[in-house]
């Protein structure tokens, strides 16, 4: 465990690595949290969940930490809200490192004694907690720096996804039984459980994702001005937010440009669409005369297509399964209580570390939001 500890600890700081100190600080958006923030909040999750209450040789590093990175437990207390946690300038972009430094230390020589399989548990929670805010590290870094008007790098080689090849076919699934939820024996969250039986109707699925050139379709056909395929909650957020076109890109004289990881760039027609609301994935299905999966149809078909390039928006509301317990105190707050008007997305993106997504994974988001790499997987 400790190998695995380091591991990703070390990731999450290599992630940061081509930042300069400027690129840690800006919270442009409530969404969007500050790198250095993230960084911290990270640490503080080990010292508060495990080592404040478990490990007698450790030193509480700085009291009111736990008031600038504690997230949303209310458990743990008081917070800074979640907008202002780009007002902070200090702690010190070092002084957060150094605070790293000093959990890791604790961390290690705490996980090189006898721990019990309970800790164990909730170490492999944090990991994997860790390895959420990896994701969004990567997703808020590009909103920062993809706000910038000079349109700054931040890495020439970082693939934002491959090219898709030939015409979009279908693929039939029979009604049927089908188990949902995670059956493995490893670590999983809390919302992937339990597995249950679901009847699902015959159905097709695509077997590949939308590109940016049938997208391109969509808009030049003026799909952005026809209320007819979209929500009624929809068509009120386009209009107030000007919405024309998917986060990131720019209309030059009718050709389309983005900001990818590596600067701005010609949108690439037949790369899978990304960067779109459940709002605008929900009027591209109702303008092809086809709708989305349910989460249901995505995980009884998944083994039949490659998915992973980007978080996948499905017809089904965030809500917890048959014999869903939340835990006691503040880990319970982990998911549970965001089941409430949000959407779910299975699937994973080129922002998942590796080993972290699975099949039954469910992850969710209010249906406006498109920071994160998504996309859309029509479906019959």
């Amino acid at each position: 465990m400790i190998d695995t500890y380091r591991a990703i600890r070390s990731h999450s700081e290599a992630i940061c690595r081509p930042l300069k100190t400027e690129d840690y600080v800006p919270q442009p958006i409530e969404l969007v949290s500050p790198p250095k923030w993230q960084l911290a909040h990270t640490s503080w999750f080990f010292e508060y969940f495990i080592l404040i209450p478990n490990c007698k040789t450790h030193k509480e590093y700085n009291p009111l930490y736990s008031y600038f990175f504690n997230s949303y437990y209310n458990y743990a207390g008081d917070r800074v809200v979640r907008h202002s946690r780009g007002d902070m300038s200090r702690p010190t972009v070092e002084e957060v490192y150094t605070y790293r430094k000093y959990v890791d230390d604790s961390m290690i020589k705490y996980m090189a004694g006898e721990i019990p399989q309970g800790i164990k548990d909730l170490i492999r929670l944090g990991l994997n907690h860790e390895q959420q805010h990896q994701e969004l590290l990567l997703t808020d870094i590009k909103y920062i720096l993809g706000h910038n008007p000079l349109y700054p790098i931040y890495s020439e080689t970082f693939s934002e996804g491959e090219e898709l090849g030939g015409e979009l076919n279908f693929l039939s699934v029979d009604e049927g039984l089908h188990t949902i939820g995670y059956q493995g024996k490893d670590f999983c969250f809390d919302n992937e459980l339990k597995a249950h039986k679901v009847y699902i109707e015959g159905f097709e699925i695509a077997d590949r994702l939308v590109t940016n050139g049938e997208y391109i379709d969509f808009i030049r056909d003026g799909a952005y001005k026809r209320h007819d395929i979209w929500h009624s909650e929809a068509w009120q957020w386009i209009n107030e937010k000007g919405i024309d076109k998917p986060l990131y890109w720019l209309d030059r004289d009718g050709d389309f440009y983005r900001y990818t990881m590596s600067g701005l760039q010609m949108v690439r027609v037949n790369e899978a669409l990304c960067h779109i609301s459940f709002f605008e994935a929900c009027a591209f299905s109702q303008w092809k005369g086809l709708r989305l999966p349910t989460e249901f149809e995505w995980e009884a078909s998944q083994h039949l297509f490659d998915w992973g390039s980007r978080w996948e928006w499905t017809e089904s509301a965030y809500a917890p399964y048959p014999g869903y317990r939340k835990s006691e105190g503040a880990v319970g707050e982990y998911n549970g209580k965001f089941m409430v008007n949000q959407k779910v997305l299975r699937g994973g993106s080129v922002a998942t570390p590796a080993g972290h997504s699975r099949s039954s994974y469910r992850n969710f988001f209010h249906p406006h939001e498109r920071w994160q790499y998504t996309g859309i997987r029509l479906a019959k």
